[in-house]
C-alpha cells in the first residue's frame, strides 16, 4: 500500500504501531510499499523522539559555503538605510573601500541582499506607448497590404472562431481569410507564410497594434511577426489606437464578411473556412465594386513579383560585432549580459562603440539603443517607425 501524501504522520504512526505490537519489519515494509532501510530510519527516529520523530524534518543544509557572513550582510543593510537612492553598485563600492581586505560579493549578491530586506522600490516597468506610423496611399496592387483579425465569434460546437484577414489596398483583392482557433503568432505565422509563397511579398503591411502584429513589451512595439516582416523587406504600417477608419477599407470589407459569412455561424472550424473560401471566391469574382467602378477585385489584382525565398543571414561590416541574440532574448559579449528582447531570438543584431563605454545596438538598418559597460541595460534610440511631422512651409 502506497503511502498517501495527505496522512504521511498517520500511516508512519501505523506503521510504528504495528512493528512495537510484534510484527515483522519485512513484512510490514511489503506491505506499506517502502524500503526497510526506510522502515528502520523511521522506527529509530520513533525511538530516539518519540512521536515529534514521526513529522517531516526540514531538508534545509545545516551551512552554505558560499553564505555571505551575517556582519557584511548587517553593513549593506546599514548603508542602504543611510543613502536609500544608492543601488548594488554604489553599495559595493562603498565596502570594498571601507573593508579592502574582505572578500567582495558580487553586485548581484548585494541587490539580492536588499531584495530579502524589503529595500528594493519595484517601479512598474514603462511599456510601449502605440502611436502609430506614416500611411500611405498606394495605387499599384502589392504596395500595401492591410491585416487584421476580424471580431471573434462562436461557432455552433461552442468554439470561438478568430478570422485572420489580408486584402491588397489599391485592387481591395482578398487575398485570405482563414478560419482560426486562436490569435497566436505560430498559427498567423503560417498564414503569411503560404500568402507570401501564392502570392508573393508586398512592399509594406498596415495592422492595428494588437497581438500578433505588435507587443507592449518590446522595443518600438516590435513583435515576432512583424520582425519577420522587416527581415523579408516588408515595411510597417500601424494605424493610431482607436483609429479603425484609417484602415477602413479593410474595416468595410469585414462588415460584408459578417454579413455573408458569418450568420448564422457554421458548426466548426472547418466548416466555417469553407464558407470562407466561398465568400473569398465570390468577393474577388464576381461581386461589383463601387469604389472600383462597378469592376471584381480580380480583374485589377496580379500578383508581387517579388517571390518569397525566405529569410538570410544578417551581416553588419561596418559595425564592431555581429551577435546572434539568444533564445531568452539577450545579447552576451564576453561575460556580458544584456537583455534586448525575444522578438529579436535567433536574429543577428550589430554592435558598434559610438562613445567610451557606450554601444549602440542596431538591427537590420535600424537603431534600437545604447547600452554602457556598467549598468547593461539597453536605452531605447528614437522610433524609427513613428510617424514624422512635417515643418510647416514658411510660404
Amino acid at each position: 500500500m502506497p503511502w498517501r501524501e495527505c496522512y504521511k504522520m498517520d500511516e508512519r504512526l501505523r506503521f510504528v504501531a504495528r512493528l512495537v505490537d510484534g510484527e515483522k519489519m519485512a513484512v510490514l515494509c511489503r506491505e506499506f510499499d517502502i524500503s526497510r532501510k526506510t522502515g528502520y530510519k523511521i522506527f529509530a527516529r520513533y525511538r530516539d523522539c518519540g512521536l515529534e520523530g514521526l513529522t517531516d524534518r526540514s531538508r534545509r543544509p545545516y551551512r552554505q559555503a558560499n553564505r555571505l557572513p551575517f556582519q557584511i550582510e548587517n553593513f549593506i543593510v546599514q548603508l542602504k538605510r543611510e543613502h536609500p537612492s544608492w543601488g548594488a553598485p554604489k553599495l559595493r563600492e562603498r565596502l570594498r573601500r571601507k573593508h579592502p581586505d574582505i572578500q567582495l560579493p558580487a553586485i548581484s549578491t548585494v541587490h539580492a541582499v536588499l531584495d530579502r530586506h524589503g529595500l528594493v522600490s519595484r517601479g512598474r516597468k514603462a511599456r510601449y506607448k502605440a502611436e502609430g506610423t506614416a500611411l500611405s496611399r498606394p495605387t499599384a496592387p502589392n504596395d500595401l497590404w492591410c491585416a487584421d483579425y476580424k471580431g471573434e465569434f462562436m461557432l455552433a460546437d461552442h468554439r470561438y472562431c478568430y478570422p485572420l484577414t489580408v486584402t491588397d489596398f489599391a485592387s481591395r483583392y482578398l487575398i485570405s481569410c482563414e478560419a482560426l482557433a486562436n490569435t497566436r503568432a505560430q498559427y498567423a505565422f503560417t498564414v503569411f507564410e503560404r500568402v507570401f509563397k501564392d502570392f508573393g511579398l508586398p512592399k509594406a503591411i498596415r495592422t492595428d497594434n494588437g497581438v500578433p502584429f505588435a507587443s507592449s513589451h518590446a522595443l518600438f512595439g516590435l513583435s515576432k511577426l512583424s520582425v519577420w516582416w522587416l527581415r523579408l523587406g516588408i515595411q510597417l504600417e500601424r494605424i493610431k489606437p482607436g483609429n479603425p477608419q484609417q484602415n477602413g477599407r479593410h474595416e468595410r470589407m469585414h462588415l460584408t464578411l459578417k454579413k455573408e459569412a458569418t450568420k448564422p455561424a457554421a458548426k466548426n472550424l472547418l466548416q466555417q473556412q469553407g464558407r470562407f473560401d466561398q465568400f473569398i471566391q465570390c468577393f474577388n469574382e464576381e461581386r461589383p465594386h463601387q469604389a472600383l467602378n462597378m469592376q471584381y477585385p480580380a480583374e485589377l489584382y496580379v500578383p508581387s513579383a517579388r517571390a518569397y525565398r525566405g529569410i538570410g543571414e544578417l551581416e553588419y561590416p561596418f559595425h564592431d560585432f555581429t551577435i546572434t541574440v539568444t533564445n531568452c532574448g539577450r545579447i552576451c559579449i564576453g561575460t556580458r549580459k544584456i537583455n534586448l528582447s525575444t522578438v529579436f531570438a535567433g536574429h543577428n543584431v550589430g554592435i558598434r562603440q559610438v562613445a567610451d563605454r557606450i554601444w549602440l545596438v542596431s538591427f537590420m538598418q535600424y537603431d534600437l539603443g545604447f547600452f554602457d559597460h556598467e549598468t547593461c541595460r539597453i536605452t531605447s534610440a528614437e522610433n524609427p517607425f513613428a510617424a514624422k511631422v512635417l515643418p510647416m512651409s514658411s510660404v
